[in-house]
């Protein structure tokens, strides 16, 4: 069952009672998107950045940057983030307080880049959905492609030497430990109460600087997912042509949308005649590449880590594509 089906019915009563819009409309899905959305992303920026202050406090950076980074494997930490990825039921904008919080408690940019390329890509409820679409063969496939693409996306750009690109707010954390510093000064022999209520103002702080930007995000995607039709996009990908693939990846970056929400649209496509790669590529940009997320990982991103962010991404996304279409993977 979804945890914010709740939700959902709220933003349906706000949007078709209480206001009286007609369900079928352009403004009415745009606005039952925003509220819905607004409010969800909300209520996990608060959860989220409240737990990962209680983690920093009682976990030491030390501790959480060692089980990431220093195995006996050379790559396990990019396995092991993307692995938390597909676990984390989040879509790329939900994904964002965890990556802040990553790097906070001082793990490597490009481990932390490796979690956040695969979150939305791939989670437990969208592999329930596409084995129900697709069956277990190309589920499995689907997942590797997810992991690999984040395991391999993180290790270039970690490799890129883009630390100094993070936000100057983010980077003094991540450079000095001011948080965690005071945390420690602030809750050092403490009450409980007082440790929550201290725990609370760190959550809340984070969530204030970077709630605005999601509601610009939310705001865009919500006109987009109402007032653009998947007509559009269905009439330019049904040809097998070179440029498909690329196509639909661009085309699916004004899109904002989690996993769950975009593959029956995908599986659609496909019945309509898209070949498979060329609808994997546009639900994964529709899902990894979304122009409202870029707008908020501008909060926690300088425009050169984030324009190498999106390429990268692009680029997986892209090869993911054409290999799918040159082994003719149908359903």
């Amino acid at each position: 069952m979804d945890i914010f089906y709740p939700l959902q019915k709220i933003s349906d009563f706000l949007t078709f009672s209480l206001l009286g819009l007609k369900e079928n409309t352009h403004l009415a899905q745009s606005l039952n998107f925003f509220i819905y959305d607004s409010v969800k992303i909300f209520i996990l920026l608060l959860v989220i950045n409240y737990l990962m202050a209680i983690i920093r406090y009682f976990i030491p950076t030390e501790k959480i940057r060692d089980f990431l980074t220093k195995r006996r494997w050379y790559g396990f930490d990019y396995f092991l983030a993307s692995a938390f990825g597909v676990i984390t039921p989040f879509c790329s904008c939900s994904s964002i307080p965890l990556f802040v919080g990553f790097l906070s408690s001082g793990i490597p940019l490009g481990v932390t880049l490796a979690f956040l390329i695969t979150s939305p890509l791939v989670n437990e409820a969208s592999i329930a959905v596409f084995i129900g679409l697709f069956g277990l063969k190309i589920t499995l496939l689907y997942v590797f492609s997810g992991v690999v693409l984040g395991m391999i996306g993180g290790f270039f750009l970690g490799k890129m030497g883009l630390d100094k690109e993070i936000d100057e707010t983010i980077r003094k954390i991540i450079e000095n430990g001011k948080l965690n510093q005071r945390l420690e000064i602030k809750t050092k022999k403490l009450p409980l109460l007082v440790l929550l209520k201290q725990f609370w103002l760190e959550g809340w702080s984070l969530t204030r600087k970077i709630f605005v930007y999601v509601l610009i995000g939310v705001g865009l995607g919500a006109l987009i997912h109402g007032f653009v039709p998947v007509g559009f996009f269905e009439k330019y990908l049904r040809n097998s042509s070179f440029w498909s693939v690329p196509l639909a990846s661009i085309l699916a970056v004004p899109l904002y949308s989690n996993a769950v929400g975009v593959i029956p649209v995908m599986e659609a496509l496909v019945q309509k005649g898209v070949p498979f790669g060329t609808a994997l590529a546009f639900m994964m940009a529709t899902v990894g590449l979304s122009l409202p997320e870029a707008l908020i990982l501008k909060r926690a991103m300088k425009t050169k880590l984030l324009v190498s962010f999106f390429a990268m991404v692009t680029l997986g996304i892209i090869l993911i594509g054409y290999l799918f279409n040159f082994f003719s993977v149908k359903i």
